[in-house]
């Protein structure tokens, strides 16, 4: 039986082996044994900062990655940042060693988009939100309804139509799209002391709802009834609990690993917009790589994204999990519900249409878009 003693003792294990790994120059090191649970032993912990060693001396290529989170979070928010380094690493048989940087070491959001643009890193993971001030196409993404769903997120993303439409003005910005990540859609989370459940946009009225910087999301909560309340992410927990704000909009995975489970109270799945991520990737430092490099990584962005796809519905799972044993009350609509919010703030109100035709280029090429958002893409991902 592990005792409180035991326990305190193993911590205590891991964060000398943490701070020993780091110190000596070996944080990925420290990171990959933390991830894989080993950190806790003397042995285990120098054998993975031997094996980090052995790789990055041996690569001809060093790619850094930074992410905002910390490696176990995917297990309910699904970044996939250690398989994406396993399979870049061992598709390229060795020859590109990834050094991770995860939780926010290298910073967040946007700070990471310019740390890629001006190829201070390789590559890094942000959310397409706030990809979007470099890349203003990616935005279409945020039409009510338009992809909120995983799967649509996922059909429009992975066609030809996007591919041809949207990478090159990516590219033009000096970005690699390497995959997209699916997280699940943005849900409308109240907090504690405003405890009637969301169902219909009327039950929205008068809301202080907080918002990101975006635009467009502002646009549709004003639409559906609330009062957007623009508030950084950094104080947003602090917002809510104070009441500056009664409600916010990320992902059930991001509510918890964010931690807000104890200061919420109700939780809607409005599949209105995906909270979405993306991995890009410095386009000089890539078409710099020999072809067969390209190629590995290229792959390596393929397996990972297939294996995201299948992590999303036990993500979700753990974090509603989580978030119902806080007292997380959780709540799906109706198809009379869904009309409802699709009528009052969904794409195909005209007040959406100077977005269409700026993002995409012109009504015809977002008609290719909404076509492929809308057919059934090979790759399947579940809905919650």
């Amino acid at each position: 039986m592990t005792t409180e003693t035991d326990l305190k003792e193993l911590k205590s294990a891991e964060r000398r082996n943490f701070l020993k790994l780091s110190a000596a120059g070996s944080f990925t090191a420290a990171v990959v044994a933390g991830a894989a649970g080993t950190l806790w032993s003397d042995e285990a912990a120098a054998q993975s900062a031997s094996e980090e060693r052995e790789r990055e001396s041996a690569a001809e290529q060093t790619m850094t990655i930074a992410t905002a989170y910390v490696l176990g979070a995917s297990r309910s928010y699904p970044i996939m940042q250690l398989d994406l380094k396993e399979n870049i690493q061992n598709l390229s048989g060795g020859r590109i060693y990834v050094k991770l940087s995860p939780g926010g070491q290298l910073g967040a959001g946007g700070a990471l988009v310019q740390k890629v643009q001006s190829n201070t890193i390789q590559a890094a993971q942000h959310s397409m939100s706030n990809f979007a001030p470099f890349a203003p196409e990616v935005d279409l993404i945020n039409l009510p309804y338009f992809c909120g769903s995983n799967q649509r997120f996922v059909n429009l993303v992975k066609s030809d139509a996007w591919v041809e439409k949207v990478h090159p003005k990516i590219e033009e910005r000096g970005f690699k799209p390497l995959f997209y990540v699916v997280i699940d859609p943005r849900v409308v989370a109240m907090r504690k002391g405003q405890d009637k459940p969301v169902m219909v946009p009327s039950d929205l009225s008068g809301v202080k709802f907080r918002v990101p910087g975006s635009e467009m999301l502002q646009q549709y909560y004003r639409m559906v009834g609330a009062n957007p309340t623009p508030v950084a992410w950094g104080e947003t927990p602090s917002a809510i609990k104070q009441g500056v704000a009664d409600a916010l909009d990320p992902s059930v995975g991001a509510l918890y690993v964010f931690g807000f489970k104890d200061i919420l109270s109700n939780v809607t799945f409005t599949q209105a917009v995906p909270d979405s991520q993306i991995y890009s990737c410095n386009l000089e430092w890539f078409n710099g790589l020999s072809d067969d490099l390209k190629e590995a990584i290229e792959y390596a962005s393929d397996i990972t994204s297939a294996q995201n796809l299948a992590k999303v519905p036990a993500a979700r799972a753990y974090a509603m999990y989580e978030l119902q044993k806080a007292g997380v009350q959780f709540h799906t609509l109706s198809e009379d519900q869904l009309a409802e919010w699709k009528d009052a703030g969904g794409y195909q109100r005209s007040e959406w249409d100077s977005y269409k035709t700026e993002l995409a280029g012109s009504m015809d090429d977002f008609a290719k878009l909404e076509e492929a958002a809308g057919t059934q893409s090979k790759y399947y991902v579940n809905d919650a």
